[in-house]
């Protein structure tokens, strides 16, 4: 907007020089019977110059005109003006598309090049009958058994046919897939079909075998639960003759 004496506020922004100046001709013949009105802009695109001098760092170690974002858990990005942008599942020049019909909505004269500067590293993660439960590295290509391996090896007691991997897909739906290992982990079936290549952030589920679930409950009751509730309880025989 800009203001002037007597027609107060006028839009200015996203109209042509003659476009504004017709304009104002029109509203100052309320107050003069022949006006005259000349604009001409001091600066335009000033959002554009604004945005460069946001991502200006020339003066810093990086140099060049750029700016460095750290892609957050939900996979997005922030950029200066058009906020919140998805880069989950893109190529850097479909992200460089995304980016520049997003900024071409706000401002002219503006071309994004993004780049990758450190990728983010590959987790999976085992959990239940195995040594070292945890996060394991898939930073080139690994599979359930790998995974297993890097986790110290299955515990006695680890249900080896029943094997679950949980993913995501691409919609963000969690889905799960049962494998059975053991013929391969028992040197048993040298090629299973079950073996399943990983991605990042699935979850190796090793669960207990039948026998490990009766032994854990047997614990709980008698060792926690009854000898928990009378600790020094004892048992004695007497006999008199």
């Amino acid at each position: 907007m800009i203001y002037l004496p007597y027609v107060g506020g006028v839009r200015a922004s996203n109209r042509t020089v003659k476009t504004l100046q017709d304009d104002l001709v029109n509203r100052y013949k309320e107050f003069y019977k022949h006006s005259t009105i000349t604009v001409t802009p001091i600066r335009t695109n000033t959002k554009l110059d604004d945005l460069r001098s946001t991502v200006d760092s020339r003066a810093a170690a990086s140099g060049g005109q750029g700016v460095q974002e750290m892609v957050a858990p939900d996979g997005s990005i922030s950029l200066p003006s058009i906020g919140r942008v998805a880069v989950q599942g893109l190529t850097l020049e479909e992200l460089m598309r995304e980016i520049n019909e997003r900024y071409s909505e706000i401002v002219d004269g503006l071309e994004v090049t993004p780049a990758l500067r450190t990728p983010a590293p590959r987790m999976a993660y085992v959990l239940g009958e195995v040594t070292n439960p945890g996060a394991v590295a898939v930073n080139r290509p690994t599979t359930a058994m790998m995974a297993i391996a890097q986790a110290g090896g299955w515990r006695h007691g680890g249900n080896l046919r029943q094997i679950v991997i949980f993913r995501r897909t691409a919609d963000w739906r969690l889905i799960a897939t049962k494998v059975d290992l053991q013929g391969a982990l028992w040197g048993k079936s040298p090629a299973p079909s079950d073996e399943l290549w990983l991605s990042d952030s699935d979850i190796v589920l090793v669960p207990k075998s039948k026998i490990q679930i009766a032994d854990d409950y047997i614990d709980l009751i008698f060792t926690q639960g009854i000898y928990g509730v009378f600790p020094n309880q004892g048992w004695s025989l007497n006999s008199t003759l």
